[in-house]
């Protein structure tokens, strides 16, 4: 028995490395283009998903994704600016300013409101002037599958809202399973790719609708894979006082909201495992 598993063991390490040089070679020979999905992968979306995928993806590539970074920042960051000026509380800008601003960032928050990566981004526009371009994996459920959600998508994010998962979340979606290590990879290569790209990550998955500002949602599998797979530079942030009422939160802006407390912190050492 002993000598079978060695024997396989040495068949399956062999694979693997075979595997391994063969992603590596693929990486390399990509690097700067945007990986594709794999026939298998694509065709388990339905034809809507797929059309929906195939202009965010095309929205999030050269100079489309450097026009709709432009609007992000002037369109999209005034309207935000100044519908919270009056409450903005920035801390630890400085710890976002001292990353390598030629390697990507992963932006690390915990989640209470829908608005919660829009006021960071903001924040980051307004506040610091280096090159830089959002993506946010998002649930690939409502913005994936209806024109509605396309158009979310383009009024708030930009197309920012990408790539998409369709299996987390309280209901998954798992014949999409395929799709998803799609866009990991995708993902893990904008994580590891790029100057200037700044990812915006929510570990705990879904908005945390508990009362007390300071609780968290237990954290959902990817970020640590992630992040060991992908290397990025990684800041921690904490976001507290945004609320989910859009009306309600922009007149709060002028009629004694709650402040908005933004937090960024840095790890700038990772302990491989």
């Amino acid at each position: 028995m002993s000598e079978f598993r060695s024997t396989d063991s040495k068949v399956a390490t062999g694979d693997y490395l075979d595997q391994s040089r063969s992603e590596i070679q693929s990486w390399t020979a990509n690097a700067g283009q945007p990986l594709e999905p794999t026939p298998e992968e694509f065709n388990v979306l339905s034809p809507f998903e797929r059309f929906a995928f195939r202009t965010t993806h095309r929205m999030n590539q050269g100079r489309w994704k450097r026009f709709w970074t432009w609007c992000q920042s002037v369109f999209g960051a005034g309207w935000i600016r100044l519908s919270t000026y009056n409450l903005m509380r920035v801390y630890g800008l400085e710890n976002i300013e001292a990353v390598d601003h030629n390697r990507p960032v992963l932006l690390v928050a915990n989640h209470r409101s829908f608005f919660d990566m829009f006021t960071v981004s903001t924040v980051l526009f307004r506040r610091t002037h280096w090159r830089k371009q959002l993506f946010f994996p998002v649930r690939g459920r409502f913005f994936y599958q209806s024109l509605a959600g396309m158009f979310v998508n383009l009024i708030m994010g930009w197309w920012s809202m990408y790539p998409p998962f369709f299996t987390g979340g309280d209901k998954p979606l798992p014949e999409k399973r395929e799709f998803d290590k799609y866009s990991f990879r995708r993902l893990s290569q904008i994580c590891r790719e790029g100057a200037g790209n700044l990812i915006g990550f929510h570990p705990e998955g879904t908005r945390n609708k508990s009362a007390d500002p300071y609780s968290y949602l237990r954290a959902q599998p990817g970020v640590g894979k992630l992040i060991k797979d992908a290397n990025p530079q990684v800041v921690p942030i904490f976001i507290a006082g945004l609320g989910n009422k859009l009306a309600r939160q922009v007149l709060g802006n002028w009629f004694g909201g709650e402040p908005i407390r933004i937090h960024c912190a840095l790890i700038k050492r990772l302990v491989s495992l």
